[in-house]
């Protein structure tokens, strides 16, 4: 599953549960077990890079950028004030180095902040030197995430980490990168805004594509179109990469939906953490769930129906919730 997404990604929010387990489930239903995606990162069959899980072989087509940290040519002012901050302190980044080397895997909390110039930000990142810095040691390859203790993330080095196998070229695996986005998309935009970790464009890959009523140019991966469609009714994780990219969902599905966790309860349309719908090829509403893990239920406070459900479509929605109670081990609560 996950190298047919490419990634599941890792979130701090559960209300209903972990973000990439929620995925998997979504993808896979109650046979899938939070206790298999341990197992794979436990035995490195799936790796975290930069708060996402990939398979560990997708790791070479990285490893060129990491070895061209802030890649070539004329560099930024914000790539400069980067390259300059990790050279300043340099001898704290030689410290974690030798640190891991020889107690690896540690978290962050043991490692020695050394930094003599320390992370200015306007964010929670301020003065956090040792984590700031691992992070930009991850985007050289020095360091990775070799597990976690409950949510710490643990550090070592990265060829202790990373699969030994071939470097991919920068080139080739950008592009390569681009096809399994498209694999895993379907249809993308072939040029969309920059986003630090995972793009939502796709280059050159697949064929074009028009989608009526929607400007710009889309690609398409053409080994899908001649595939039969069988839908279903599935509860949506936010973080799912079906709907990820807000702008592509409403211009592809006509579906309206943000994240409200950060506004006012007063504020929210949907909920908290509202799952996304999707009934067959269409994106149909929106379920308001909590798993209240003390009170032992799974508690619907609302189910938000973007067009008018029918007979068949909510024994079908109700079937999915019903499951996913079960899958959670709560009893569920039927809405107010």
């Amino acid at each position: 599953m996950v190298r047919r997404l490419t990634l599941l990604q890792i979130d701090p929010i559960a209300a209903i549960a972990p973000s990439a387990d929620l995925v998997a489930w979504s993808r896979l239903g109650s046979s899938y077990a939070p206790a298999d995606l341990s197992a794979a990162l436990e035995n490195r069959t799936l790796l975290e890079l930069r708060a996402m899980i990939r398979p560990s072989e997708d790791l070479a087509l990285y490893r060129a950028e990491m070895a061209e940290w802030l890649g070539p040519g004329q560099l930024l002012p914000w790539q400069e004030f980067r390259r300059d901050w990790v050279r300043a302190n340099d001898a704290c980044r030689l410290d974690i180095l030798d640190r891991l080397g020889s107690s690896g895997p540690l978290p962050s909390r043991d490692l020695p902040d050394t930094c003599k110039v320390p992370w200015k930000s306007t964010g929670w990142t301020n003065n956090r030197n040792v984590t700031q810095l691992l992070e930009f040691m991850v985007l050289r390859g020095e360091v990775a995430i070799a597990g976690r203790s409950g949510r710490d993330r643990l550090w070592d080095l990265a060829t202790r980490v990373y699969p030994d196998e071939p470097v991919v070229p920068a080139e080739e695996a950008v592009r390569i990168r681009d096809q399994r986005r498209l694999r895993a998309l379907g249809i993308a935009r072939a040029r969309g805004p920059e986003c630090p970790v995972e793009p939502m464009d796709v280059s050159e890959a697949g064929e074009p594509a028009v989608v009526a009523g929607v400007k710009g140019t889309w690609r398409v991966d053409p080994t899908l179109l001649s595939q039969p469609f069988s839908g279903r009714a599935a509860l949506l994780s936010p973080f799912d990469r079906l709907i990820h990219d807000r702008k592509r969902t409403l211009e592809l599905f006509g579906f309206d939906y943000q994240l409200e966790m950060y506004k006012p309860a007063a504020k929210r349309r949907w909920g908290y953490f509202a799952l996304p719908i999707l009934y067959a090829d269409q994106l149909v509403g929106k379920l308001d769930a909590t798993a209240d893990r003390k009170a032992g239920v799974l508690r619907i406070d609302a189910i938000h129906q973007d067009i008018p459900f029918t007979k068949t479509m909510t024994a079908a929605i109700d079937r999915e919730i019903k499951d996913l109670s079960h899958w959670l081990e709560l009893d569920l609560t039927p809405p107010r």
